[in-house]
């Protein structure tokens, strides 16, 4: 959607290699991921998409440390996670990654502020009150401080889980459809918000969607099927994604029968 693109180094802030994950769905062993190969560079926008099943969900999480492959590797930076022991994967996530849910996952018993503190409490770093008000600035919620979550619109809560995102200034900020509850124009003030937290601010963001039109808002569009990776377009507009989409609906639907 912003035609203007912030150059960044050719670094990657996230890169997976040969990334599998295999779980037991009653009793038979199911593959999510299939040996994926990506590469998310520093400062830059990233969707990921495909069907139900696809795997997307499955890669974020890995990528994140959320869950720990059953083969492969990922970087954070230099860091190779599968090497940490879970305290040090915690200490990692708290201070280098921020992660943003469908369901905002607010604590109902704190205010704004108090979510948006939360990650530099629980690892015991005093807050960069510069930084935040920067940040609380650019989502727009400095006269909601002190209220709670329960006081807000899903869109204003959408933006609170934003801003505890980027309270520590993450390496990459992963998104699992972070406009899914949203309605259409508070979903485009989401992503306009995570939009500029790239350009303007530098951040790394990847974000799973289903929806076409929120992936077109991303620099780069990698799609799944299968636990594979089967797309990877730069920056393809939101007619082109849904006419890859369809055709690997189709394809799929041809293969099943």
């Amino acid at each position: 959607m912003n035609s203007q693109r912030t150059s960044v180094p050719d670094e990657p802030a996230v890169r997976v290699q040969g990334l599998t994950r295999t779980y037991a769905s009653d009793g038979e062993p199911v593959r999510a991921l299939a040996g994926v190969d990506a590469a998310f560079l520093r400062g830059t926008f990233t969707a990921i998409m495909g069907p139900s099943g696809s795997g997307k969900s499955t890669l974020l999480q890995a990528a994140a440390g959320l869950d720990r492959p059953t083969a492969g590797s990922v970087w954070i930076g230099d860091t190779e996670l599968s090497r940490l022991s879970e305290t040090r994967l915690t200490e990692l996530r708290r201070g280098r990654i921020g992660f943003v849910f469908q369901a905002f996952n607010l604590i109902g018993a704190l205010t704004v502020e108090e979510n948006i503190l939360l990650p530099l409490r629980l690892s015991g770093v005093r807050p960069d009150r510069a930084w935040i008000a920067r940040v609380v600035e650019r989502v727009g919620l400095g006269e909601r401080l002190r209220h709670r979550p329960s006081a807000l619109s899903g869109g204003q809560q959408q933006r609170v889980a934003i801003a505890r995102a980027l309270a520590t200034r993450p390496e990459v900020i992963f998104c699992d459809e972070p406009t899914g509850a949203l309605d259409t124009t508070t979903a485009a003030e989401v992503l306009a918000l995570l939009r500029g937290v790239v350009d303007e601010h530098g951040q790394t963001v990847v974000m799973v969607t289903h929806d076409p039109v929120a992936a077109s808002w991303a620099d780069r569009v990698i799609v799944l099927a299968d636990g594979r990776l089967v797309h990877d377009m730069p920056q393809p507009g939101a007619e082109r994604i849904a006419e890859h989409l369809a055709a690997l609906g189709r394809k799929r639907a041809v293969g099943a029968r």
